[in-house]
């Protein structure tokens, strides 16, 4: 017999929860068959079969959380059968029943029954994983039309794109020309306990943290984006490809950070620990929560490879694809909300980093020029936030303002 255990993916990983079983007990797997989805602090991992055999003894349940080494299932070979004791505190009923009302917050709201329904709650919710709705909102594929075959009906990643490649279509229209609508919801409605996923969990007890323990300070400057802009429409008029706003961002911070290491710094109690490489942390809204990548040596890059990479770890962390390695290590980090429609937000710092920048939206605003004439330009505020432990006033306003002089005169960020 082989132990299916919750593996260790990453230094800091002490637990992890399980969203979905792939396979049904009974079925036949062979080392690195893809099992089960599983969630740790910062992504959704692929749970590989650790050899071959007929699976069985399924001790945890979607939405269980486990510490890692536990067994949670086994793959028996031909003419082997469970040990009498197998199970034995392995999961309780409380964690079990604990798993199961959690359950519902994995699920999607739809509207729009259709003759071949995915499986639903009793509140009308369509049951699905986070990959499936992920899949199926790059599609856009309603949910409401797939067969799910995970547990209890649950959608999960190949039910979505067998429907995918099937050519499943959404709701057809009604004979009136619109799209039928649930009833109209009354005016007073009952409130919703709603669970915390795991993602969360762990972002609210970090961010809680940083806040309370780490006294941080804010500095804002407006940064003029002409000189930018005019760059961004060369390379698009050269073939040259795309290169966003936030690409020029993480490589003037990277200037920047060479020129004042003591920002790429963080505190440890006694001393203060200087970071020899520059890792860049790039924050990345996922369906979940919040995921930050890094950016490892991000000073031996330049800034077509820092705008490569930092597309391709966004792009693995909204699948459910980063490793460990891509999610720690960070020694300076950058949240842009650019694309949200805002004037400018202050970031909680991603410790033990001691500094993060926060972007804002782009505008164009009315200035006046050197000539005392009026002007139209694009402005935006980025905001910096500070471990005044590590760093002081007069050093975060001058890094940051190097850093308004990079992104203003990008013609330095191109060597």
């Amino acid at each position: 017999m082989t132990e299916v255990i919750m593996p260790k993916m990453g230094d800091g990983m002490e637990e992890g929860t399980l969203l979905e079983w792939l396979v049904k007990e009974g079925d036949q797997v062979k080392s690195g068959d893809v099992i089960g989805n599983i969630q740790t602090d910062k992504a959704v991992l692929e749970l590989e079969a650790p050899g071959k055999g007929r699976f069985a003894g399924v001790l945890i349940q979607p939405g269980q959380t486990v510490p890692v080494g536990q067994p949670i299932a086994a793959l028996l070979k031909d003419g082997e059968e469970l040990p009498a004791d197998w199970g034995s505190g392995k999961a309780s009923a409380p964690a079990a029943e604990a798993a199961e009302e959690a359950a519902p917050e994995k699920e999607l709201v739809t509207a729009g029954a259709t003759s071949a329904p995915a499986a639903k709650s009793s509140g009308g919710r369509v049951k699905a994983s986070p990959l499936a709705k992920k899949i199926a909102a790059d599609a856009n594929l309603d949910l409401s039309v797939v067969e799910g075959t995970g547990p209890g009906g649950r959608i999960v990643e190949k039910d979505v794109r067998a429907a995918i490649e099937s050519g499943v279509k959404a709701p057809a229209p009604s004979s009136n020309g619109a799209v039928s609508t649930p009833a109209p919801v009354a005016a007073t409605a009952e409130d919703t306990k709603v669970p915390l996923n795991y993602l969360r969990g762990i972002i609210a007890d970090r961010t809680q943290h940083s806040k309370q323990t780490v006294p941080h300070f804010y500095v804002t400057v407006e940064v003029d984006l002409e000189a930018i802009n005019g760059l961004r429409d060369q390379f698009k008029a050269q073939d040259a490809g795309k290169v966003s706003v936030n690409d020029f961002v993480v490589k003037a911070s990277v200037l920047a950070l060479q020129e004042m290491p003591m920002v790429n710094s963080t505190f440890q109690g006694d001393h203060l620990l200087q970071y020899g490489n520059i890792n860049i942390g790039v924050a990345a809204a996922v369906d979940d929560g919040l995921l930050v990548p890094v950016i490892h040596g991000a000073q031996n890059m330049s800034l077509r490879q820092l705008s490569d990479r930092a597309r391709e770890l966004v792009g693995k962390a909204r699948d459910g694809k980063l490793g460990p390695n891509e999610m720690q290590g960070s020694t300076f980090s950058i949240s842009n909300m650019g694309m949200l429609n805002v004037d400018s937000f202050s970031a909680i710092i991603n410790e033990p980093n001691a500094a993060i920048i926060a972007i804002g939206t782009a505008s164009r605003k009315v200035v006046v020029n050197d000539d005392d004439e009026l002007e139209i330009r694009s402005k935006m505020n980025i905001t910096a936030s500070f471990d005044h432990r590590v760093v002081d006033g007069a050093v975060g306003a001058n890094f940051i303002n190097r850093v308004k002089f990079y992104l203003e005169n990008p013609m330095h960020l191109l060597g």
